[in-house]
């Protein structure tokens, strides 16, 4: 029997478990107003598909397009994105610890458009042409913006993004030279994504906001499939990961769920999942050390930090998030905006990287957990680089 290109069997609701047609244009889901989650016959892909093929694919994320929603190459949007470096990084550990710190880092700012959301919007419009949209929409803190503007241009679509008025000038100049429509409001990240509602509604087009359709969080799933991947088909002690929206921690414990299911990873020790945010915006932390399932929504007027990314007051896969840092033993945590800017020129002058300050977020975090004795220096750590540091210069001094 031929492999397929993709396993998509069906959608289900990620508080219930009740079963959707993947073939047609689904949102969240019906029954409980939650995000829905594409699921794959793995038993059959674990006997009609090898990882050893994975080595001789192309060098993108789509080398895994069986774990991926889109069922006929033909349909595939891609710009290149994926298989981002996973760098050994000792010289990033607080000084004195570098010869032992068994730190590495995984630089999404190699993606097209300067960040992971590259993932996210190759996935959805991909599916999204798929299953015939017409034109598509988005609201963003900066950098999901950029992303969708640019893989709609690529597939053809219309796009408009829905911005607030201080989101980062170079990813709204992105997304213009890309041809995106481009509306700026006042407000945060969750009155953009009223607003973006409203105009897919009235226009007819889809609305890609994060887990609000099934696929962002497949294409952000492949940072974890690279991971194992790139470790040799193992897994980390830990992974500290950026989370406003938090699709990638999402994503990434899903794909550990699912290559665990195929048979394709070693061990079946699961890495601690860590999230990360900023102190002036923090449900998902408050939550987490509550002992909550849920998280209460930040108040809109106490949201403050200059990481774009991280300014988000609410987010509608809180649930999924936290399961995955209970699950896995981790926890969540804040630092400052001021350790934040620190950390980037940090890894500017010791490592030759110029980071997103929501990446260094997670390097800030690092550099507090081995203080704390939560991680150990010789516990094998990836920390996600989610974006490119072009678009925070202005609010950065070394």
């Amino acid at each position: 029997m031929d492999a397929r290109f993709s396993y998509l069997s069906h959608l289900k609701c990620s508080a219930c478990d009740h079963i959707y047609d993947a073939d047609q244009l689904q949102t969240i889901s019906p029954c409980c107003a939650r995000p829905l989650l594409a699921c794959y016959d793995l038993a059959t892909l674990a006997k009609e598909v090898s990882r050893d093929e994975i080595s001789h694919r192309e060098a993108t994320m789509w080398r895994y397009h069986e774990f991926l929603p889109v069922r006929e190459p033909a349909h595939i949007i891609s710009l290149g994105e994926g298989m981002t470096p996973l760098l050994h990084a000792p010289c990033l550990a607080p000084q004195g610890l570098e010869q032992q710190a068994r730190l590495f880092v995984k630089d999404e700012g190699q993606n097209p458009t300067g960040s992971f959301k590259a993932r996210g919007m190759s996935a959805a419009v991909s599916r999204a042409v798929e299953l015939g949209v017409q034109g598509l929409v988005t609201p963003t803190a900066g950098n999901a913006g950029a992303a969708l503007a640019a893989y709609a241009a690529r597939a053809g679509l219309p796009s408009h993004v829905v911005a607030p008025k201080d989101a980062p000038h170079t990813c709204i100049q992105q997304a213009r030279l890309y041809g995106g429509e481009v509306h700026l409001i006042p407000g945060l990240i969750t009155d953009a994504g009223r607003a973006a509602a409203e105009t897919a509604r009235q226009r007819d087009w889809f609305n890609v906001a994060t887990l609000r359709e099934p696929y962002r969080a497949e294409g952000k799933k492949t940072m974890g499939l690279e991971l194992a991947e790139q470790l040799g088909w193992r897994l980390p002690s830990a992974i500290i990961y950026p989370a406003g929206g938090g699709t990638g921690v999402v994503g990434m414990w899903k794909a550990f769920a699912e290559l665990r299911a195929a048979g394709w990873i070693a061990n079946d020790q699961l890495p601690k999942m860590i999230i990360v945010q900023a102190e002036g915006c923090a449900p998902l932390v408050r939550a987490f050390h509550q002992g909550k399932d849920e998280a209460d929504a930040w108040p809109a007027d106490e949201a403050h930090t200059q990481a774009a990314g991280l300014r988000v007051p609410s987010a509608i896969g809180d649930r999924l998030i936290l399961q995955a840092v209970y699950e896995s033993g981790g926890t969540a945590l804040t630092v400052s905006d001021d350790s934040m800017q620190q950390m980037v020129c940090y890894a500017a002058k010791r490592a030759g990287m110029l980071i997103a300050l929501e990446a260094a977020a997670t390097l800030a975090a690092y550099h507090t957990l081995l203080a704390t004795n939560f991680l150990q220096v010789e516990d094998e750590v990836v920390a996600y680089f989610t974006g490119s540091g072009l678009p925070d210069l202005q609010y950065v001094v070394c």
